[in-house]
C-alpha cells in the first residue's frame, strides 16, 4: 500500500519564497499601508521560506 503523496518541504519553501518576492514587487504600497512593519513582515516570510527550503530531508534525485 502506497502512502499518500505530500509536497516536500522544498516545494513549500519555494512557494513561500515566491510570496516574499511578490511582496518585494509591491513593497511601496505595502510600506504605505503598514509602514516599517512591511519590511519586518517581508523578513519573516523570507525566513520562513528559507527555513522550509533548508529543512527538506528528502532523497536527492538519482544521477541521470
Amino acid at each position: 500500500m502506497k502512502t499518500p503523496w505530500q509536497p516536500s518541504r522544498f516545494w513549500i519553501g519555494n512557494g513561500i519564497l515566491v510570496v516574499a518576492m511578490l511582496m518585494l514587487f509591491y513593497m511601496g504600497p505595502l510600506s504605505e499601508a503598514l509602514g516599517f512593519w512591511a519590511a519586518v513582515l517581508w523578513m519573516v516570510v523570507a525566513a520562513v521560506g528559507m527555513g522550509f527550503l533548508m529543512s527538506d530531508k528528502s532523497e536527492p534525485p538519482p544521477p541521470g
